[in-house]
């Protein structure tokens, strides 16, 4: 089993909600959320900041897309630790996290986005970061790379960037 932290817009593109996301990059997220509930890992904040942020893009009902599902299950499953681990992270003002580094590198990362790497960062795995669309990941990837943190790019949209 591996773990995995899924930004919002992974589940997003798997519901074909993304008009920027191809047919394969959506084929590609809706795979990968389906191999995470049959044999990974999610890692949430224990304080539902993620969760809440789904909340706000997707159906707790788990219709009608793949995204939806994958919330549904994250929601049956999110206390259970062998399909879902919670670390703790620190808000110290809106969308900043203590857990965040202060890194000269990171000072223009999208704050919204702050969440996910302090809970990749807290869990004792350094699970990577699914993104599907989100330029952001891929501008501050090496910066992000250099405090431990993998993103995993699902989408060629964002790997064949220039």
């Amino acid at each position: 089993m591996s773990y995995f932290v899924v930004d919002t817009n992974v589940p997003i593109v798997a519901n074909g909600k993304s008009n920027q996301a191809s047919p394969a990059c959506v084929l590609n997220c809706a795979k990968k959320l389906q191999e995470i509930q049959d044999q990974h890992i999610i890692v949430l904040d224990d304080t539902w900041f993620i969760i809440n942020e789904y909340k706000n893009k997707l159906s707790p009902t788990g219709q009608p897309g793949v995204g939806d599902a994958f919330f549904k299950w994250v929601l049956t499953n999110q206390g259970n630790p062998q399909r879902c681990q919670q670390v703790k992270i620190t808000r110290h003002a809106e969308n900043s996290f203590q857990e965040f580094p202060e890194n000269e590198n990171l000072i223009d990362f999208d704050k919204s986005d702050r969440k996910f790497v302090a809970v990749a960062l807290t869990h004792p795995e350094k699970p990577p970061i699914l993104n599907a669309v989100d330029s952001d990941w891929k501008n501050f990837e090496m910066a992000l790379n250099n405090i431990g943190i993998t993103i995993i790019f699902l989408c060629s949209e964002l790997t064949t960037r220039p």
